[in-house]
């Protein structure tokens, strides 16, 4: 869904919590990251990926760095911004890539992944979207895309921002963050063009007027969602009850007694 992923990289410009001059990561990378960043002037940039590496000329200039996002190699701050475009899914653990993203990352880390309403719960009951994502893996010749981008069809994780304001703040406890949300419908025409039962696509065919006013009036019951993320700058956004003492941050034992002691 390439042109949510540039409007929102575009606000994040337009508001200053991204620039392009920033060293980007970009986990689970592959050739719709590399257009959208290239199209938003972003010019230091590391694809990295499990798979096969995108060609010289696919990448135009961009590095490449090969990279389970789950295990990522690089020291803690290593990039200014570190973003995934629909990856974290095919993960083994999502929270857990989520949380390597932010350990590289210096100021931001931006996600677009499936966001998991009612919605979208009634869509997978119904068929119309997958519980466990086979369209992907046969979509890549039966070869790779699933789990970890292997052959076997990974369980489609949805999100919904109280899991990532509660996973950020539980792997920093040390300030507030500043977490904006965008959210947007997304049909998966290519899984639905591919089934042998045509029955699913001209359904939603049909519905997509009604799709298109939810989306209008409700736009938290869209199936995408994308979540920015700024890591607050320390030591001026800590807690009131820490402190840094210059090398760690510390507990403030007199904000401690101010609160509790007789």
């Amino acid at each position: 869904m390439r042109d949510f992923y540039e409007e929102v990289l575009r606000e994040a410009l337009r508001t200053g919590l991204v620039r392009t001059d920033m060293r980007v990561l970009v986990a689970c990378g592959g050739g719709t990251d590399i257009a959208v960043l290239r199209e938003c002037g972003f010019t230091d940039v590391t694809i990295s990926n499990v798979g096969t590496p995108p060609s010289a000329a696919t990448l135009g200039g961009y590095a490449f760095a090969a990279q389970d996002v789950e295990r990522l190699s690089f020291a803690d701050e290593s990039f200014d911004l570190c973003l995934v475009h629909s990856g974290l899914h095919h993960c083994h653990s999502p929270q857990r890539a989520l949380l390597e993203m932010y350990r590289v990352a210096r100021h931001a880390v931006l996600l677009f992944e499936p966001y998991d309403n009612l919605l979208t719960r009634l869509g997978v009951r119904w068929r119309f979207g997958q519980e466990y994502e086979h369209a992907s893996v046969y979509c890549n010749h039966s070869h790779h895309g699933g789990v970890g981008n292997t052959e076997v069809p990974n369980f489609v994780y949805r999100f919904t921002e109280r899991e990532i304001v509660k996973t950020i703040h539980c792997f920093a406890p040390y300030a507030k963050h500043e977490i904006r949300f965008f959210h947007r419908m997304r049909i998966p025409w290519a899984q639905l063009r591919r089934r042998r039962n045509r029955a699913f696509y001209y359904a939603v065919r049909a519905a997509r007027p009604a799709l298109r006013l939810v989306e209008a009036v409700a736009p938290r019951q869209g199936n995408n969602f994308a979540a920015l993320v700024r890591k607050p700058r320390l030591p001026e956004e800590l807690h009131p009850w820490l402190r840094h003492d210059g090398a760690a941050v510390q507990l403030d034992e007199n904000w401690v007694r101010r609160e509790y002691g007789r």
